[in-house]
């Protein structure tokens, strides 16, 4: 479990530092978020407004001390530009599941980071959430999202539904899981 935020160490890559977003991410997350990775994303409208960051922000903190999710902004290590967004949190009415959800900024698109990133991510939450499994939802035509899931090792579990509060509609997507690797010894 997550103990508190202020132990909650961040995470290191070649290229990146994944740490829990503080209110100073606000504007640069809102500045990032546009129309072309919004649509892929289910809960990030837009225009998306350093108000609705912060907001964003508060309530993840709150999941996090609580032990409920994990998130992460991603830093490029040489600059501290903001590069995207990790988080991996528990599924609502399923404590033992999380939901992993991803995006970058266009400015960072094609550099690998996700690659860089993701597994890192996924690593931390299973250290540091009581889960078993991490589940993700993927439109079927965002081949870089599906190039993340397989990099993952997530297995596919078929077509489904996920409700998009940012465009208020239920859509279409893939889902996919992966288990926690040490699930066997539990």
């Amino acid at each position: 479990m997550v103990a508190a935020l202020s132990i909650l160490p961040a995470v290191e890559t070649p290229r990146l530092r994944l740490r829990c977003p503080e209110p100073r991410d606000a504007e640069a997350l809102a500045t990032l978020m546009n129309e072309t990775i919004s649509r892929r994303l289910a809960s990030w409208p837009v225009p998306y407004t350093p108000l609705m960051a912060l907001d964003r922000i508060a309530g993840i903190r709150m999941a996090a001390e609580a032990g409920r999710s994990l998130p992460l902004v991603m830093e490029r290590r040489e600059d501290g530009a903001v590069t995207g967004w990790i988080s991996i949190s528990c599924a609502p009415g399923n404590p033992r599941t999380a939901l992993i959800t991803y995006w970058l900024g266009e400015p960072f698109h094609g550099q690998g980071l996700m690659r860089e990133a993701a597994p890192a991510a996924l690593a931390e939450a299973f250290r540091v959430l009581d889960i078993d499994r991490v589940r993700a939802a993927v439109q079927v035509d965002n081949g870089a999202s599906l190039a993340v899931v397989e990099l993952l090792g997530m297995r596919p579990m078929g077509t489904g539904r996920i409700w998009c509060p940012s465009r208020g509609q239920e859509e279409s997507c893939l889902w996919f899981e992966v288990a926690r690797p040490d699930a066997a010894g539990r």
